[in-house]
Order: structure tokens, then sequence, then C-alpha cells
């Protein structure tokens, strides 16, 4: 079974984070321009929430707040799942089906390693079976 780990060293180790004095515009510019849903909140090194689209549809536009002038800190979510490098690929999926997010910080040693996706375990886990099958498909026809 894969490991986070093994996500990080596939998918890569870049974290793409913004400020919590920053605007929820610059947030959202941010994501757009990366293809991303989600922003770690990072104060220097330090892992102080995230902030993701689901957090700007709930808590800007539905309260009719203006992006331009909403700090990230008003609506990221800081009380934070995380998952370890060496967790399983199905704990994790198990942790945010259960916590039903989208998004889950990996932290080693104290410090953020990366952030998994749900796309990314679900990539993972298809991978895996499309081994198996294979694997199994040599094992029958000898």
């Amino acid at each position: 079974m894969k490991l986070v780990k093994h996500l990080l060293d596939s998918k890569g180790r870049e974290i793409i984070s913004i400020v919590q004095d920053a605007s929820v515009f610059d947030a959202i510019k941010l994501m757009a321009d990366r293809s991303i849903g989600s922003l770690l909140v990072m104060d220097g090194d330090v892992l102080r929430g995230i902030v993701t689209e689901r957090d700007y549809a709930r808590k800007v536009i539905i309260k009719g707040r203006a992006s331009e002038t909403t700090p990230v800190a008003d609506i990221m979510t800081t009380d934070l799942v995380t998952a370890s490098p060496d967790q399983t690929v199905n704990d994790c999926m198990s942790l945010m089906s259960g916590r039903r997010i989208r998004h889950l910080p990996v932290i080693a040693d104290g410090k953020v390693a990366g952030i998994i996706s749900i796309g990314d375990l679900v990539q993972a886990i298809i991978a895996d079976q499309q081994e198996e099958i294979e694997q199994l498909e040599q094992y029958i026809s000898g």
C-alpha cells in the first residue's frame, strides 16, 4: 500500500501558500492562477490554517462580503486535520471522507512537508488497483 510520502515524491512537495493578512481576492486569484483549490496559510514556516474555494463560497459570497477587503484570516480554517508522511493512502482517504475535507496538509518533524488532495488519493488507489489487475492477468495467463 502506498504511503503519503510516496505520493509527495511523485507529485512534488511544492507548498503554495499565502499570509493571513492577504485579501481573499489575492488568495482566490492565486488559486486560479495555479489551478488549485486551496492554499496553506503560513506565517514563515508556521502553518496557521488553510483557505479553500469552499471557504470562499461559504464565508464570502454567501455572506455578501467583499473579497478585496476581507482578509484571509477571517475565512481560513484553523482547526486543521493533517497527515504524516508515513500514513497510508487508505488511512488518509478514510480521514478525508469522514471529515468531508478535500485537502490535507502533510506534517513531518513539525514542519509542512506538502499537501495532498482527495484527487491525489483517488489517482493513487486507481493506480494500485490497475497494477494488481495486471499482475492477476499475468498470473492467470501463465
